[in-house]
C-alpha cells in the first residue's frame, strides 16, 4: 500500500512539473513577464534589420530629396519603436490585464503633443523672424 501511495505521489509530483513548461518563455507574444533568448535574438535581429537601409540611405545620399529620405527613415522609426516594445518590453495586451497597453497609448498621446507642438513652434518662429535677420540670412547666403 505504501508502494501505490508513493507512486500517486511520484505521478503528482511529475504531473505538476509538466504544468509548469508552458509558460510562454519562447513566445515573445505571450503573457510572460520575461522573454527567452530566442525572442530576443528575433528582436536585436529585427532592429538591425531596420536600422541599416536608414542609416544607408542617410549617409549615401540615395534619394535627392531630403523631405522623402526622412519620411523613409520615421516610418522605419516606427516599426522599429513596436519591435522594441514587443521583443524587448513584453507589451501586449494580455499582460498585466492591459495596464501596459494604457500606459503605451498616453504615452503615443503625449509624444504626439510634443512632436506636433515643436513643429509648430519652430514653423512660426521661421515665419515671424524680425525683417532684419531675415535680410541677414538672405544677404549671407549670397
Amino acid at each position: 500500500m505504501s508502494a501505490d501511495t508513493h507512486h500517486g505521489h511520484a505521478a503528482d509530483h511529475a504531473h505538476s512539473h509538466g504544468q509548469g513548461d508552458g509558460h510562454g518563455h519562447d513566445d515573445p507574444h505571450g503573457g510572460a513577464a520575461h522573454g527567452s533568448r530566442k525572442g530576443y535574438w528575433i528582436g536585436f535581429l529585427l532592429s538591425v534589420l531596420l536600422t541599416a537601409p536608414a542609416f544607408a540611405l542617410v549617409m549615401t545620399g540615395a534619394i535627392a530629396d531630403a523631405r522623402v529620405t526622412a519620411g523613409i527613415v520615421m516610418a522605419l522609426a516606427m516599426v522599429q519603436i513596436v519591435v522594441h516594445m514587443i521583443y524587448f518590453l513584453h507589451m501586449n495586451t494580455k499582460s498585466e490585464a492591459g495596464w501596459t497597453m494604457l500606459a503605451l497609448i498616453f504615452t503615443v498621446i503625449i509624444v504626439v503633443i510634443v512632436i506636433a507642438g515643436s513643429l509648430w513652434v519652430m514653423y512660426h518662429m521661421n515665419i515671424n523672424m524680425m525683417p532684419q535677420m531675415q535680410a541677414e540670412m538672405s544677404g549671407a547666403g549670397m
